[in-house]
């Protein structure tokens, strides 16, 4: 579905014909409330409206009426408009919003051009006087009407010739929306005589919502956000703003709407982009701060109905449990304007993609608002002068920061001051943040209105569907490939308790999706096991099914491959970069390969640095020339068993306390030898008894410790006791 059938664009523009104690025309707001003129429904409560095209005519009831604005609200009791059984779901429950259209003020005193109405008048008429809807350009002069607190639209073109007699050719035209874009502006209430038609003057939407009934009664009905939420139009830029716009939202379907599918590394780039709505998997999440009911009372939902909730979220979750695909699924559908249900609110919004990953291999700092639409690198022109703060300014935008955890600890509070003085200049700005689960304090973006969730492992069902997914994805680019893979792996993990919790995030069930495949059924049992089962598999095994010889030259070998790729992660991982350039990545294999002789000498290190680019499959190109791992695990992983054999455990200790190296710190135990897995378990309790208890946080930050070495722990198959003994008080200490 392309953005502009979105139910948001369905609905703007709609005009309804509406049968009071004289004809008129109506505004849709949502599928079943209509806004028209009162003079149009008079003393009545009721009145018959239609959409041509559409719905059987319906007695709408009057919930509102102002005689004196000239404005009245109209509720069907069934949609106007046919919709979807998803949209039908969401109009009749009470806890659910309905769809509605966009709603805006002008606030500038420039003439606003481009703007436009559409209604029902007497001069449109045909086959003997039926209703026929005409639409009408013009410009919205604020100036025009500031003392009577009207809004004045010129019309570009006089619509009919001034007559002397008593019904008016634009007769019926009362209640006509007035639009600029999708963004609905007011409704016609008269067409003044001695201008020649040229002149309607409307009432103002904000007028319309400023009344409390309305109001109270638009936050029953769609919610105080909602109710709350009124566009601000400041001038004649939609002309160039409008196509500007749609090419954005096609750039950000282009760049989200497709995703990898992890493993199959045999397929070509195009055959293994998976598209997102079939790889995307509802997953569950928990509020943990800010939500209306306490954290403990909380229940699990899916993570689509807390985001409904709630306009701003700091969203945490683990590695691999897919916090990046829900900003690239909520980006590509949010531009497209195809979300529907609890999140089709944000349809017709703006998505900004700041992926501070990507901004820091780029060294770059936070991005300006002018800067916000190169943040994710878009293959698309520059925006016109201003665009960005005027989305902005209308409360159009949709803030999606992807990696808080990617930003150095010590330039967290620089983040914390980017970001809350963005949405303190723009209030109306919806922000999705991610970040792991202990790279911030709980309460980080309390005071900047941030409710906090947490993702959730996946259900067994949840995993179910994820095979179910993964299989269908490769069956498309190997029809020939057997059903029974998929049937194999879902009997084992409905059998397999371990297997099953191994496959709680999408990332891991990914993994055991390919290794399945590739491995005939084997998998490992632990976590550890299954990333180093996935790295021997696509660093060596991968072409060797395929038969490729040597597309290069020569051949690299796994543990060839590792100890170059493990000097390049443990860089980054020290410096706190998940991104890399050729040059840097260049500088690190000169360092390496003098202790690589037979590598050495099988080219120059330009050639070498090709080779792991091209056949290793753990790395890829986001932009030219910058390049990262597949996932931010693997180069953990490899970073860990670099420390552990360059004798390093001292240095990772040191940083024990930084919550950003605890996944390396725990990978590390996996690698460490029976002496090396004593000294990492003792020196993480030696971290954590040395932490003041009754310091800001400590408590918290010592509880972190002790679950560190405990999970290091069970890496061992041979602990000395007194370290058995220490982890043992460390475990009742978690449970006190």
């Amino acid at each position: 579905m392309s953005r502009g059938d979105s139910w948001r664009a369905r609905l703007s523009g709609v005009a309804a014909v509406v049968q009071g104690q004289q004809q008129g025309t109506g505004t849709l707001i949502t599928p079943s409330l209509v806004l028209t003129c009162a003079h149009v429904i008079g003393a009545a409560h009721s009145a018959r409206v239609v959409i041509p095209g559409g719905t059987e005519p319906q007695l709408c009831q009057a919930v509102w009426s102002d005689a004196q604005l000239d404005a009245a609200l109209l509720l069907s009791q069934t949609p106007l408009v046919e919709v979807s059984p998803t949209l039908v779901t969401a109009l009749v429950s009470r806890d659910r919003p309905e769809v509605h259209v966009p709603m805006g003020s002008v606030t500038t005193d420039r003439p606003v051009r481009g703007c436009e109405i559409a209604g029902y008048p007497q001069i449109q008429r045909y086959d003997g006087g039926r209703l026929e809807l005409d639409q009408y350009t013009g410009t919205v002069l604020p100036l025009a009407g500031l003392i009577r607190k009207t809004m004045v639209f010129e019309f570009d073109r006089p619509p009919a010739p001034e007559t002397s007699g008593d019904i008016s050719p634009l007769a019926g035209l009362s209640g006509g929306p007035v639009y600029t874009g999708d963004t609905l502006l007011g409704i016609v209430r008269s067409v003044p005589r001695g201008r020649n038609h040229q002149r309607a003057e409307c009432v103002p939407i904000s007028q319309v919502l400023a009344d409390t009934d309305v109001r109270e009664w638009f936050e029953r009905r769609l919610g105080r956000e909602v109710a709350s939420a009124l566009g601000r139009h400041t001038a004649t830029h939609r002309h160039e703003d409008s196509p500007y716009e749609e090419e954005y939202a096609e750039a950000l379907v282009a760049e989200y709407r497709k995703t990898r599918i992890f493993g199959l590394d045999e397929l070509s780039r195009r055959e293994s982009e998976w598209d997102l709505d079939t790889a995307y998997l509802s997953l569950e999440a928990i509020a943990t701060w800010g939500h209306r009911s306490t954290a403990a009372s909380s229940k699990p939902e899916r993570i689509e109905v807390l985001l409904a909730d709630h306009p701003r979220v700091l969203l945490r979750g683990d590695a691999g449990s897919g916090k990046t695909t829900l900003v690239s699924w909520l980006a590509a559908h949010a531009a497209a304007g195809t979300l529907n249900s609890r999140l089709a609110a944000l349809n017709g919004m703006v998505p900004f993609v700041v992926p501070l990953r990507t901004l820091r291999a780029r060294s770059a700092g936070f991005p300006t608002p002018s800067q916000l639409p190169g943040a994710a690198r878009l293959m698309i022109d520059e925006a016109p002068s201003g665009w960005v703060g005027r989305v902005l300014e209308s409360g159009r935008a949709l803030l999606l920061v992807d990696g808080l955890d990617e930003v150095p600890y010590e330039d967290r509070e620089e983040a914390h001051r980017w970001l809350s003085s963005l949405l303190k200049r723009y209030p109306g700005t919806r922000c999705l943040a991610t970040v792991r689960p202990l790279a911030v304090a709980p309460d980080w973006l309390e005071s900047e209105g941030f409710a906090e969730l947490r993702l959730l492992p996946m259900r067994d069902e949840d995993i179910r569907e994820f095979v179910a997914n993964w299989h269908r994805a490769d069956r498309l680019n190997d029809p020939h490939a057997p059903q029974e893979l998929e049937d194999s792996l879902s009997r084992q993990l409905a059998n397999n308790p371990t297997l099953r919790d191994l496959a709680r995030t999408p990332l891991l069930c990914a993994v055991i999706c390919a290794l399945h495949k590739v491995r005939q059924g084997f998998l490992p049992d632990t976590r550890w096991a299954l990333y180093r089962s996935a790295l021997e598999m696509m660093l060596g095994e991968r072409d060797k099914r395929r038969t490729v010889a040597t597309p290069e030259g020569f051949t690299l070998n796994i543990e060839e491959q590792q100890q170059l790729l493990q000097r390049i992660a443990v860089w980054l991982v020290r410096g706190g970069q998940n991104e890399f350039t050729w040059d840097q990545a260049l500088h690190q294999l000169n360092r390496t390969l003098g202790g690589m002789p037979r590598v050495q000498a099988l080219g120059p290190p330009e050639q070498i640095l090709t080779y792991m680019l091209n056949r290793s499959g753990l790395l890829h190109e986001l932009t030219d020339k910058v390049y990262q791992f597949v996932h931010r695990t693997f180069r953990d992983f490899l970073a860990a068993k670099e420390f552990v054999e360059g004798d390093e455990l001292q240095e990772l200790l040191r940083h024990s306390r930084e919550t950003h190296w605890h996944d390396v710190l725990l990978l590390s135990a996996g690698h460490c030898s029976r002496k090396d897995l004593n000294r990492l378990v003792n020196g993480l309790l030696d971290a954590g008894d040395a932490v003041v208890v009754n310091s800001r946080g400590g408590h918290k930050v010592r509880r972190s410790l002790y679950k560190l070495a405990v999970l290091c722990a069970q890496h061992g198959a041979w602990l000395e006791e007194s370290t058995q003994n220490r982890i043992q008080a460390a475990g009742w200490a978690l449970t006190d």
